[in-house]
């Protein structure tokens, strides 16, 4: 009886646990932003496809390659990111979350607080989420 009471207690244990894929997703796209603002380049390389296209709302596109070099040059710094109002929409490997965001940037030497709306695009490949696509407007 015991032995039967510890098995449904670790078969609950690890459901209770387990992350939908909605939660997987939501999670890695805070913890990108949280990169961008760390300057994390070696996470952001990571959580990226290597045809990254990430449109801001003045209608620059940085590929992966501008992405990065733009963050350790400190031609972008990202001082904070917080989105809202985030919304996903998975189906099978590919998934789009839409949000707002607050985003606190210098570039170029100016500082600046924008108000967006973002559309992310992500691609899951193997057990991850990587970002394929990205665009925000104001």
């Amino acid at each position: 009886m015991k032995r039967s009471l510890f098995i449904l207690f670790l078969f609950s244990f690890f459901f209770a646990n387990a992350q939908t894929e909605e939660q997987k997703l939501i999670t890695t796209l805070k913890e990108f932003h949280q990169a961008l603002v760390n300057k994390n380049t070696v996470s952001i390389n990571q959580q990226t496809d290597k045809i990254l296209s990430y449109g801001h709302s003045n209608g620059w596109v940085e590929t992966k390659a501008d992405m990065i070099k733009n963050l350790e040059t400190g031609y972008i710094y990202y001082h904070s990111y917080k989105e809202d109002s985030l919304q996903t929409v998975i189906n099978a490997n590919m998934a789009h979350a839409r949000f707002v965001a607050d985003i606190n940037v210098t570039l170029n030497g100016n500082t600046g607080t924008y108000h967006l709306k973002v559309l992310e695009v992500w691609v899951k490949k193997g057990k991850r989420w990587i970002l394929f696509a990205r665009q925000a407007v104001k």
